[in-house]
C-alpha cells in the first residue's frame, strides 16, 4: 500500500498548544489489487506533547472499486464481480518544527481492513474477504497554519 498524497484541512481547537482535529482526502495506490487506485476520506486528531512531539491518531475509508474475477473450474468458465473496499487507522508519534509552516515526520502504526461485497475469497493474490493486516506507516510532509486553520500536505508509505 502506497498512500501518495494526503491534503488535510485542519480547523484546529487550540493548534498551536494543545492539538488539532482535521478531515482529508488520501490516495492509496494498492499493488496486489493490479495497482488499483483507491480515493477516500478520513479524519484525524492529535495532541501535542510540547511544541515538537504531538501523538495523532486517523482513521479513513477508500470508496468501493469494482474488479471483474474468471474463474475456470471443470471447464465451466464463471465470471463474477466484487466491490473492494479499504479500511485502516493508525497512531503514532509525529515530529515537526514549531511556527506557521511546519515541516514533520511521522511513525504510526495500526491496520488495514479489505472488505468486499461477495463471498468469493482469496480473490486479490491471498487477500481473502474482510481479511485485517497490520501496517507501519512511515510519512512526512508540510503544514501550513494561519490562526487556527491548517493545510497539511504528507507523502507515506
Amino acid at each position: 500500500m502506497i498512500t501518495v498524497l494526503a491534503l488535510s484541512i485542519a480547523p484546529a481547537m487550540f493548534a498551536q498548544d494543545h492539538g488539532v482535529i482535521g478531515a482529508y482526502a488520501d490516495y492509496v495506490r494498492l499493488h496486489h489489487a493490479n495497482d488499483a487506485n483507491y480515493w477516500g476520506l478520513g479524519g484525524r486528531a492529535g495532541f501535542n506533547l510540547n511544541p515538537h512531539v504531538q501523538l495523532e491518531g486517523e482513521i479513513n475509508y477508500d470508496f468501493a472499486k469494482d474488479f471483474s474475477f474468471t474463474t475456470t473450474n471443470g471447464g465451466v468458465v464463471s465470471v463474477s464481480n466484487n466491490n473492494l473496499r479499504l479500511l485502516h487507522g493508525v497512531f503514532g508519534p509525529k515530529f515537526q518544527t514549531n511556527g506557521p509552516v511546519r515541516i514533520y515526520g511521522t511513525l504510526k502504526g495500526g491496520f488495514l481492513n479489505f472488505s468486499t461485497n461477495s463471498s468469493l475469497s482469496n480473490q486479490f493474490s491471498g487477500i481473502p474477504n474482510g481479511d485485517t493486516h497490520a501496517v507501519f506507516y512511515p510519512a512526512g510532509g508540510i503544514e501550513l497554519y494561519s490562526g487556527w486553520f491548517g493545510i497539511r500536505a504528507e507523502i507515506g508509505d
